[in-house]
């Protein structure tokens, strides 16, 4: 993002939806609609969206693209409500349309389709939701998926039916959705948030095309290595090394500035916070109680007393300190709704993941010396060379992001070569 304006240049965000390796089409689809000046942001702020769809002949296909370009309308639209129910209800109106759709065409009926959406909004990032199609949030190596996927397994995981990550878990097909956007003219959406937006927030948005290849971890670690539109690039590429089997899309965002209710990045700083009158009124009624004692000759007592005054003094201090400890300009949010995050993740880089990647290259040179793929190694090698003497130094950052760039200058390659013939590499 090139925009002087900083409401608008403290975002960088990256999109990019993939075929895959076994499907014919992509049902999937993904837009940003992001604000084109500081009075719309105010108001209604960048939206993120994606969607998988579902259905025979090209139904998958025409609901997810219905569902990309109905919500931002209706969004955009009730400029009047707050965000959140905002969203809700664009999201709700897009599902009646879809499902209107399906009843018209013998050919749509029963089509439907995921969404995830992401608002950031001058109070921080909001999230809709329906279906198996993700939101993540990665703050501080600590990667969280925000949403609650509608699917059968984690559906029987959180009414206490089956342990989660059990045998009996690990059997249930993890792609049997309970809910999505067209097959039926009313919806249950999730909504989360409003969450803080903080500096050094990075989010991600994706179908199941790509938690069904890469873990979770891997994704964070990646997402929290390299920049957006690399890391939206090496998680496409290594969903299709490992299989590709669905329809890939991904959408990254970093945040390079706090915002407040203006829009604009703020620096943090301490702000006067009075405590509640029952701590002072505490404070001077021990402290008169104290004096009354002492004239009365019961020190015993008026230590007691005094006590009291000195931890009420204490406690007032700490809650000015504590409650102060926030943006200057920023008023406090309300507790979020939803239940999320649900799940978290370390996403502190570790050798063993630098070597998995180092593993997919050398994956990927002997299928090229078994296939005669005519691949220029050079700068892979450079890649490499420069990784190894990163883990030496103990950057292990540095040699994720010089590691995933091997993998991406060697897919490039490979896609200029073979004209999307492209095969899975057996990792």
């Amino acid at each position: 993002m090139s925009d002087p304006e900083n409401w608008n240049a403290s975002i960088v965000h990256a999109i990019q939806s993939d075929v895959g390796m076994r499907r014919a089409n992509n049902q999937d689809s993904a837009t940003s609609v992001t604000a084109d000046s500081e009075s719309r942001f105010n108001k209604r702020g960048h939206l993120f969206i994606v969607a998988d769809g579902m259905g025979a002949h090209a139904a998958g296909e025409l609901a997810s693209q219905m569902a990309v370009e109905k919500i931002p309308q209706h969004y955009l639209h009730n400029s009047s409500i707050s965000t959140v129910d905002a969203l809700r209800k664009a999201i709700s109106e897009a599902n009646r349309e879809v499902y209107l759709k399906g009843q018209s065409n013998p050919e749509f009926h029963n089509m439907g389709t995921t969404v995830s959406t992401l608002a950031l909004v001058p109070d921080g990032v909001v999230v809709g939701h329906v279906g198996d199609s993700r939101v993540y949030r990665l703050r501080r190596e600590v990667f969280e998926q925000l949403t609650f996927d509608h699917s059968l397994v984690w559906e029987m995981e959180a009414n206490g039916h089956v342990q989660p990550n059990s045998e009996l878990s690990r059997a249930i097909p993890k792609n049997v959705i309970t809910r999505s956007l067209g097959p039926s003219a009313e919806v249950a959406i999730d909504m989360e948030g409003p969450w803080p937006a903080l500096r050094g927030d990075r989010y991600l948005l994706c179908s199941d095309g790509l938690t069904g290849q890469v873990t979770d971890e891997e994704i964070g670690m990646l997402l929290g290595c390299l920049p957006p539109h690399k890391a939206t690039q090496v998680l496409i590429d290594l969903a299709n090394l490992r299989g590709g089997p669905d329809n890939i899309t991904i959408i990254t965002l970093q945040l390079d500035a706090d915002f407040n209710r203006s829009g604009a990045p703020i620096h943090r700083q301490r702000v006067t916070v009075p405590a509640p009158p029952f701590l002072w009124v505490t404070i001077a009624a021990s402290l008169l109680a104290a004096v009354l004692l002492a004239v009365s000759g019961l020190w015993l007592a008026m230590a007691g007393a005094l006590a009291i005054s000195a931890t009420a003094a204490a406690y007032t201090a700490w809650y000015c300190m504590a409650s102060g400890n926030r943006s200057a300009g920023s008023p406090l949010l309300q507790g979020p709704k939803g239940r999320g995050p649900y799940r978290r993740y370390s996403a502190k880089p570790s050798q063993d993941f630098v070597d998995r990647l180092s593993g997919t290259v050398k994956a990927l040179r002997d299928a090229a010396a078994e296939k005669n793929w005519q691949i220029d190694w050079v700068e892979i090698d450079r890649c490499q060379q420069q990784a190894e003497q990163a883990c030496q130094a103990n950057q292990l950052d540095r040699a994720i992001l010089l590691q995933s760039e091997a993998i991406i200058g060697t897919m490039q390659q490979l896609r200029y070569q073979r004209a999307g013939d492209e095969a899975a590499v057996d990792l």
